[in-house]
């Protein structure tokens, strides 16, 4: 191992400077319990970027110069469709001076000491790691420059650098000469990082590094994974909610040809066997008893998932509540509610365990490496480093996989049998053991008078998000207002008097994250009910928001450039035409503002969108291609999730269980059309995986409403 040293007054990686930096100091303080001050949080927690939590003090951790000149990043940030590995070459080719060609990506095994303690997702991966990145590929560069000029007898100044070359007259080095034989580094201050204007890859177009390996069918996905002489197990999952199963009876699964061993322990069973279809044959032939705990029904869920129930938390605060407002005026009051819905990611979870002389290596889709590793050493005795997590390709993610314990039972059965066991959900144990996007219940108020918005009020009644989950870190108790699930929920109508208050709701099934959190439902309510009021006070829609966005908040000017774009690229007209409307929505998700103007239509009784323009500022846009991919990819989910996706709960079994039943949208039901303006409103990256998902379901929504006199209240969105 090579030796690694580091020069006296060493700076402090400068990605602290991000904004929210200081907010887990704030969790952890007593006083938060004061209401004023958790607020502000909740304010924090709208706009953050969070800080990367991986070790940035060495880039050999992250960076391999291989013998043929070539730059292997070992990226702790998983690839599961976004793009992100394409973004992060750019940032690391600008700061070493290579071509882009150079860079090859992989993921980042847990057992190469690269660990993200942040996980994949919340749309982070190219912000948080922005400043971080950047800092070790120019670190490397002067690493590899100091050795250089060792080698060659030069001083540092007397070398120039192309493309991964060092020269000085007739004398020149390759990196992959120059780390040939080196066992010790020196590890400099962290260089002054480029300019923007001399960015020669940031901020372009550049073709995704990973297009050739999913074009032409490589095995990079988890359930592509495999080790020699490996056998199959299929594990047995709750059909019902709220219930427990108990007497197993494996004498007839014993039977059934091909089964290595029933395993039982940890709280879960499962059968191996030579072949996939063995052990799913022999799985099926276990009898088992069920017993309820209570019954539910969708019904039940609804009732339980409304406003005035569960545990209250007024997270903003501008104003009073509607009935409170003295003035004489109308009292208006929407109600709106969305349903449990799937993340229905097209790879089922699953993972590839081989455990041997106390070792075990795990092939696995996850979007957390460092939680999984955790997980599977406490469950097995192991100590950490005993444990290596080889994450893969996701074929897809969204949430789903911020939680993967199945490593666990791959593992233990591994031990069990003493071979390599490749343990996978099928489609059906898929859809009912999902961890779902919790269904809400949304009341918004509002006093006018004489044309004037005199107060607006916002509640929120949801299940789990954040909270119960494998990443909450205990905090309920102190912050009380799930974050997850108030996503979006803030009004960012600053000059109206505002309030807003969630209501906690526990559930029977898991409920979790799922793309954007509750920024969806969120902003369908608020921006629906904007929409409403602007019809109801007879103002101009975008007039209504540009009026009372306050521009002296931080995001406030933002929001407003994107609104003005929008509008005028998409040439917004608030009336039905030739039988067709527009409807406009605006949001700001982790500080990035979004706006977008649908255009839709009724075509045999139900809703067709046609186009979708957006205008998104996400600060600086490492790869422009990527983010207008990530937006149309937003566009389509957002409009899948607001017209035809629902899961149903009758006798504590959750329903569709399979593609077809599931609705979701085909290719016949996107837009033909999705028109994309870039803004750069900030001098570093922001989120950009999430944040366009918000507005789309309002924007539908306020299309209808002109289009037919309906407000559409409820999502999937119907018309009656």
């Amino acid at each position: 191992m090579a030796k690694i040293k580091k020069q006296n007054n060493v700076k402090r990686r400068q990605f602290l400077k991000y904004s929210g930096v200081g907010i887990g100091l704030m969790i952890g303080g007593v006083w938060l319990a004061r209401n004023p001050l958790r607020r502000k949080v909740f304010e924090l927690a709208e706009t953050m970027i969070a800080p990367y939590q991986g070790d940035t003090s060495n880039p050999l951790l992250w960076l391999q110069v291989t013998p043929d000149n070539k730059i292997i990043l070992h990226s702790s940030k998983v690839e599961m469709g976004q793009g992100s590995f394409t973004s992060l070459a750019q940032l690391a080719a600008e700061e070493l001076e290579v071509n882009m060609e150079r860079i090859k990506v992989i993921h980042a095994e847990t057992g190469s000491g690269n660990i993200d303690g942040m996980s994949t997702g919340g749309s982070m991966s190219i912000a948080s790691l922005w400043f971080p990145l950047r800092e070790m590929a120019a670190t490397m560069r002067e690493m590899l420059r100091s050795k250089a000029a060792e080698k060659l007898g030069l001083t540092t100044d007397e070398l120039s650098l192309t493309d991964g070359v060092f020269s000085s007259g007739t004398k020149s080095m390759t990196f992959g000469e120059v780390v040939d034989a080196v066992t010790d580094w020196i590890i400099p201050d962290t260089p002054k990082l480029k300019e923007r204007a001399t960015h020669k890859y940031i901020g372009k177009a550049i073709p995704r590094v990973d297009l050739h390996e999913k074009v032409t069918g490589a095995p990079i996905f988890g359930i592509d994974a495999s080790y020699p002489d490996m056998v199959y197990a299929s594990v047995i999952r709750p059909t019902m909610v709220d219930a427990t199963m108990s007497n197993f009876d494996f004498s007839e699964a014993e039977k059934m040809p091909g089964v290595i061993k029933i395993v039982h322990e940890h709280g879960f069973v499962g059968v191996v066997a030579k072949s996939q279809v063995e052990a799913l044959s022999a799985r099926k032939k276990i009898t088992y008893d069920y017993k309820t705990n209570q019954k539910w029904n969708l019904a039940d869920v609804q009732k339980a998932v409304s406003v005035g129930k569960g545990k209250q938390t007024i997270f903003q605060k501008k104003g009073k509540a509607v009935e409170d407002i003295s003035d004489e005026g109308e009292s208006i009051e929407m109600e709106f509610r969305s349903p449990i819905g799937a993340h229905a990611q097209l790879e089922p979870n699953g993972a590839v365990a081989n455990y041997r002389d106390g070792k075990v290596e795990i092939k696995i889709s996850t979007q957390v490496p460092k939680l999984t590793r955790d997980e599977v050493a406490k469950a097995l005795g192991l100590s950490k480093d005993k444990v290596n997590i080889i994450p893969t390709f996701l074929g897809g993610g969204f949430g789903r996989r911020l939680h993967t314990p199945n490593a666990i039972q791959a593992a233990l059965m591994s031990k069990a049998v003493g071979k390599p066991v490749k343990s996978f959900f099928d489609r059906i144990q898929e859809f009912q053991n999902d961890t779902f996007r919790p269904p809400s219940h949304h009341i918004m108020k509002a006093k006018i008078a004489g044309g004037k918005i005199l107060g607006i009020e916002n509640n929120i009644a949801s299940g789990d998000t954040l909270f119960n989950s494998a990443l909450d870190p205990g905090v309920e108790t102190v912050v009380r207002a799930d974050i997850g699930s108030i996503r979006g929920g803030a009004i960012i109508y600053d000059k109206l008097p505002h309030i807003s208050t969630y209501y906690h709701v526990d559930l029977p099934f898991a409920t979790s994250f799922w793309r954007s959190l509750g920024l969806l439902a969120n902003a369908f309510a608020i921006e629906s009910f904007m929409d409403e009021l602007a019809i109801r006070t007879q103002q101009d829609p975008v007039k209504l928001r540009l009026d009372n966005i306050d521009e002296a908040n931080p995001y406030g000017a933002r929001a407003k450039r994107v609104l003005e774009a929008c509008v005028k690229k998409a040439g917004y007209q608030d009336s039905a035409n030739n039988g067709r409307a527009m409807g406009l929505a605006l949001t700001i998700d982790g500080g990035s503002p979004c706006a977008q103007v649908a255009e839709v239509s009724i075509e045999d009784d139900e809703i067709k969108v046609h186009k979708v323009t957006v205008a998104f500022d996400c600060g600086i846009a490492v790869n422009p291609d990527q983010v207008k991919a990530q937006i149309e990819g937003c566009v389509c989910m957002g409009i899948s999730a607001a017209l035809y996706e629902k899961m149903n709960l009758k006798d504590n079994k959750l329903t569709p269980i399979n593609y077809g039943a599931y609705r979701m949208a085909l290719m016949k039901n996107v837009p033909k059309e999705i028109d994309i303006v870039l803004i750069e409103g900030a001098d570093v990256p922001g989120p950009v995986g999430e944040p366009p998902l918000g507005p789309i379901g309002a924007a539908i929504g306020n299309a209808v409403r002109r289009l037919t006199g309906q407000r559409l209240t409820e999502l999937p969105m119907e018309l009656v």
